[in-house]
């Protein structure tokens, strides 16, 4: 079964995280000792989506970005219906306070977010790996409000036509701010997984970040917005405060 749209806390959220983003971090969900962020398990319908923790942990030389849910993670998956525009993307997404600057874009575009997603109906692989709609796989995302989406809603940035953007070399392509690292999630049992070379991530140590289940949908006209956020399934904080601390071993049990 597909999760259905949660356009109340989509609003919601989207509003509390532009505070959070805009003044000092505070929330109701505290992150937990290892820096962590725990969450109450039942919140969502959709066992899958359902987070009870979301954590970005420091191992030696890498990031470990990691939410796990009260199901099995990357179970559940949109149908396929053979067509780009309105098609439907999962994504399992931790939103950072990082700049946009980080990962190749131009600096300061919006809220750089690392998403695992899977979506069946097109490829947005880089450059001499294009193909990629037959398996989950990461993305970096920049995102930002437009109201197009719906109210206090998000949508990963189009990329202006008026000038010329600057774009990482792992850019699919598109018309989006999105790249497309080589870097495969793990998905085991109830947890996936990304692992990203600390030497990628300066200032990681000092972000914040928080963990969230979202599908987006294409644009039915293929025009912009082409990549909205149209469900808001959890979120790890229940507000979208970005309260997480980067920690070393948080990234793991």
């Amino acid at each position: 079964m597909t999760p259905r749209i949660r356009r109340g806390s989509l609003a919601a959220a989207t509003g509390a995280l532009a505070l959070a983003l805009a003044a000092p971090l505070a929330s109701q969900a505290q992150p937990a000792r290892d820096a962590g962020i725990a969450a109450p398990r039942g919140s969502v319908a959709f066992a899958d989506f359902d987070i009870v923790r979301a954590s970005i942990g420091i191992e030696r030389d890498q990031a470990v970005f990691r939410i796990q849910v009260a199901g099995q993670a990357g179970a559940t998956r949109p149908r396929e219906t053979g067509r780009f525009a309105g098609s439907e993307v999962h994504a399992y997404v931790w939103p950072t306070t990082l700049d946009s600057g980080l990962v190749g874009f131009d600096p300061g575009q919006g809220i750089l977010a690392l998403a695992v997603t899977f979506h069946p109906d097109f490829d947005d692989g880089a450059p001499g790996r294009e193909r990629n709609r037959h398996i989950w796989h990461s993305h970096w995302v920049v995102l930002g409000p437009d109201p197009a989406c719906g109210p206090a809603a998000l949508k990963v940035q189009d990329l202006p036509r008026d000038r010329h953007p600057r774009v990482p070399g792992d850019w699919p392509g598109v018309p989006l701010m999105i790249s497309s690292p080589d870097l495969p999630p793990v998905f085991s049992g109830d947890a996936v997984e990304v692992r990203v070379p600390m030497a990628d991530l300066p200032g990681l140590r000092e972000a914040r970040f928080d963990g969230v289940t979202a599908g987006l949908k294409v644009n039915g006209d293929l025009h912009a917005p082409l990549l909205s956020v149209a469900q808001v399934l959890d979120v790890a904080s229940g507000n979208l405060s970005l309260p997480g601390r980067v920690a070393p071993g948080s990234g793991t049990r």
